[in-house]
């Protein structure tokens, strides 16, 4: 609030939105230099003892046993009919113990399948993203320059134990930081002394869309998989039985009948979510080919992004008109990588 925040409800929380100088101005700052997200509104749920990492590995979808104590894993929990419930990233902590960070509303429904601690309430998640983020961190905590991408190591901020992983949600490089509630306020102020600035929820997503990151609740969810999402790679096929690997070998055989795609527009107004993606028929009318799921503006690009479901058949390079409130955009089916693509 001191800074000026916009709140805004979020998963049971009250979230910054945007401070003063916008979502665009955070947004470019992020891709230039460094910012500041607090989403203190992720779950953290502790799993240890001798039976955590099997759990762990026969309920989620990647293989815990190709990486080690040290790093972290992005993840899936599926249900039995291969939906995603919860995309998940891992810490695989030195002492052995693992944090499971699931989206803010999925918590419970995570603890239920895996088990553990919720040790969300004990802690805040500081978010710094950007090219400059490890230099400036590393006024506050030394380890922070030289941590890899998916990385995990520990350090003290007045005293008290923080976990520092090598992950974001940006496209950028970057470090996210637990740290516990009674210092998570000076952390903060001596990340904003270094030279961070703060960014809310807005630029956080329009960041991740320009990166082509998928949000549950809109990517994925229970009735999407990993593999209409393009997220194959998320499922270690060799590594045992996990919860929805049987329906999943099914629709591998059989073939999705959706894949999610990037669609690039010009100009200033973007796709929205739910906007009806066509293609033009013989006969001049419009086909309907899929749905868009997210859309924005993207200012590093300067024109207007989308992900969207479409008919697994459509080729990339593919114009279509993608349907906004009536009126029409003309777009190109690209890959979901945008900035890479640019």
């Amino acid at each position: 609030m001191a800074l000026g925040a916009k709140l805004t409800p979020f998963g049971g929380w009250e979230m910054p939105l945007h401070y003063p100088s916008g979502t665009l101005a955070e947004h470019l700052a992020c891709r230039k230099s460094a910012v500041a997200f607090d989403v203190s509104h992720l779950g953290s749920v502790e799993v240890r003892g001798a039976e955590a990492f099997e759990r762990l590995q026969q309920t989620l979808t990647n293989d815990l046993g190709k990486i080690a104590p040290g790093r972290a894993q992005y993840t899936h929990l599926l249900n039995d009919s291969g939906g995603v419930e919860d995309d998940i990233i891992v810490w695989w902590l030195e002492d052995g113990s693992f944090h499971v960070m699931p989206n803010a509303s999925n918590t419970d429904r995570v603890i239920e399948a895996v088990g553990g601690e919720d040790i969300t309430s004990r802690r805040a998640v500081i978010a710094v993203q950007g090219p400059h983020a490890k230099s400036l961190l590393a006024e506050v905590f030394a380890q922070a320059a030289t941590l890899g991408r998916f990385r995990i190591t520990e350090a003290l901020w007045q005293g008290e134990r923080c976990v520092l992983a090598g992950t974001g949600y940006t496209g950028e490089e970057g470090v996210e930081i637990a740290v516990p509630v009674a210092v998570a306020g000076s952390l903060w102020q001596s990340i904003m002394a270094a030279g961070v600035q703060p960014a809310g929820l807005g630029a956080r997503d329009t960041l991740r869309l320009e990166a082509g990151l998928p949000l549950h609740g809109h990517e994925l969810g229970p009735e999407i998989t990993p593999l209409q999402a393009d997220l194959g790679w998320v499922v270690s096929w060799d590594k045992g039985d996990f919860i929805g690997r049987a329906a999943l070998a099914i629709e591998k055989e059989k073939g999705v009948s959706r894949l999610l795609r990037g669609i690039t527009t010009q100009g200033r107004r973007p796709p929205r979510e739910g906007a009806i993606v066509s293609l033009p028929g013989s006969k001049g009318e419009l086909v309907v080919i899929g749905v868009v799921t997210s859309g924005n503006y993207a200012p590093s690009l300067e024109h207007g992004v989308a992900l969207a479901f479409l008919d697994p058949t459509v080729p990339l390079g593919q114009k279509v008109v993608v349907t906004v409130r009536g009126s029409a955009l003309e777009g190109t089916v690209s890959s979901t990588r945008f900035l890479q693509a640019h």
